[in-house]
């Protein structure tokens, strides 16, 4: 059997993939543009891939072709049908980022909540060096306890998030994007009423119809001025050039973002001019990428290869 692996640089080069060896030949490339694809995978049993679309056009000559395995969650980049039609099978991996992502969020609002970034700048432009005063706290901050926090898809990582926001004393309420999924543990509200009351919103949901851009200038409005909004779930979730606007007329007081309507990033995406890292914070799509994630990542992928060949 030959697996091939189309962009490995997706899962990182410090992950071992020598467990893959024992099912037969496997080619790795770093990355593969769509045209690279069909003479890559032409006699490829199974493929492993993160975002190289997979169709008729990228695999459609690949005759041996039985398994498609996505080191991801979402599989926007296969074609189904087609998929359906060869009787080639697909993959892919829920529940192997649930801590990596909720810890991200956090990592997120704090650096927004406490002003990590002035008071860093504070000590490393020496300010702090022979000041008067031995506490320096010009940047107001408040307790996580006690504050609402608002929780935009209540998956298993919006359950975690709530876990541990409950740990540091918050009161945590959701809004149901569905309307499918409830949660006794937790306050369910209308959307209106998470935006008006949290003073932390955080996004794990999924693009669907329900919340593609769900967060708009209407919505901005609706929020506290003092309200921090996280996105760990989606990028086109939230409407790019409302949000610039909303941080830079202090419609809102910050936004941590993991996510991006075109990653990587677009020049033309006007957060770029967003340039008050008091107010945002954007990480290159990380939250996911912890080192025991992505370990657990490839032994779920390694599993779900043998299971298919049993």
């Amino acid at each position: 059997m030959k697996i091939v692996f189309l962009d490995r640089k997706t899962i990182g080069e410090d992950i071992d993939l020598s467990g893959f060896d024992r099912f037969g030949e496997v080619v790795i490339y770093d990355y593969s543009a769509p045209d690279e694809v069909p003479a890559r995978v032409e006699d490829a049993d199974v493929i492993v891939l993160n975002k190289v679309p997979v169709n008729e056009a990228t695999v459609g000559n690949a005759k041996q072709l039985k398994l498609v395995c996505v080191t991801a969650t979402g599989t926007n980049n296969l074609d189904k049908e087609f998929l359906d039609a060869r009787g080639i099978q697909w993959r892919n991996v829920a529940g192997y980022s649930t801590e990596a992502v909720a810890q991200h969020t956090f990592a997120l609002l704090f650096y927004l909540f406490e002003h990590l970034n002035y008071y860093d700048r504070y000590v490393k432009d020496e300010k702090y060096v022979n000041d008067r005063m031995f506490t320096h706290f010009e940047m107001h901050f408040n307790e996580l306890s006690g504050k609402n926090w608002g929780i935009i898809g209540l998956g298993a990582i919006g359950k975690r998030v709530a876990q541990i926001a409950k740990c540091f004393g918050a009161n945590v309420s959701y809004y149901s994007t569905s309307g499918r999924n409830h949660c006794e543990d937790y306050t369910e509200v209308d959307f209106d009423t998470l935006l008006k009351e949290s003073d932390i919103i955080s996004i794990h949901a999924p693009l669907d119809e329900n919340t593609m851009h769900l967060i708009n200038a209407e919505a901005l409005q609706k929020m506290k001025s003092s309200a921090i909004l996280i996105n760990v779930g989606r990028g086109p979730i939230i409407v790019e050039k409302d949000l610039a606007d909303a941080l830079e007329c202090g419609q809102i007081a910050g936004a941590g973002l993991d996510v991006l309507d075109i990653e990587p990033m677009s020049p033309e995406n006007p957060l770029v001019r967003v340039k008050d890292s008091n107010k945002l914070i954007i990480t290159p799509h990380i939250a996911w990428a912890a080192v025991e994630a992505r370990q657990r990542l490839m032994k779920i992928i390694e599993g779900q290869i043998e299971e298919w060949l049993k």
